[in-house]
């Protein structure tokens, strides 16, 4: 178990940055909440949307880190990345859920649902709850509509193998709050 507060060094290493995210606060145009989960991908990942080199789709990651990543899943879901490590690096950390706390009732009406553990467990989830859209894609989140404020206490991190993916499944690049029950799925 890891332990994380204060500022975030976009620069670091996707890994580094997906566990300093956790606890932080994420809002766009007002509506979000606490960084509870997070995944790492970086280039050399055969995992990672990166891997195959800079493509149109993927380009957001192969530029500036603080910026967003987004790219529909499925053909449904809007997800929200957050690139990290140095330009042309393509790293990034996906934001698998947060505990919702600013705009819930917003968030309870994007999403059609009152069970507030349910709005953003799950990048999907996050996407919808927090009206991502490719829109947002290459934008830096220090700047409008993004609001990102470093965790200012203490938080204990867990980490384990990433979900939902087919490749590198064992890398434990998924990172969490250690006893969140706004998680998409707990920890081993």
């Amino acid at each position: 178990m890891k332990t994380s507060f204060g500022p975030i060094d976009f620069l670091a290493p996707a890994e580094e940055v997906a566990g300093r995210l956790i606890g932080a606060t994420l809002t766009i145009n007002g509506v979000g909440g606490v960084i509870v989960e997070t995944e790492a991908y970086d280039q050399k990942d055969p995992a990672s949307h990166t891997f195959v080199g800079l493509t149109k789709r993927n380009a957001a990651m192969f530029g500036p880190s603080a910026c967003a990543y987004v790219y529909r899943s499925y053909g449904i879901h809007w997800c929200l990345n957050l690139v990290c490590g140095a330009e042309h690096h393509g790293a990034g950390v996906l934001i698998r859920a947060i505990e919702p706390t600013l705009g819930v009732d917003v968030m309870r009406e994007r999403r059609g649902l009152e069970e507030k553990r349910l709005l953003c467990s799950g990048p999907g989830r996050v996407g919808e709850a927090l009206a991502v859209s490719h829109d947002y894609n290459g934008m830096h989140i220090d700047s409008a509509p993004f609001q990102l404020i470093p965790a200012e206490h203490l938080v204990h991190v867990v980490s384990g193998p990433r979900i939902g993916i087919s490749k590198a499944v064992d890398v434990p690049w998924r990172f969490g709050l250690a006893g969140s029950r706004f998680v998409s799925r707990p920890f081993r």
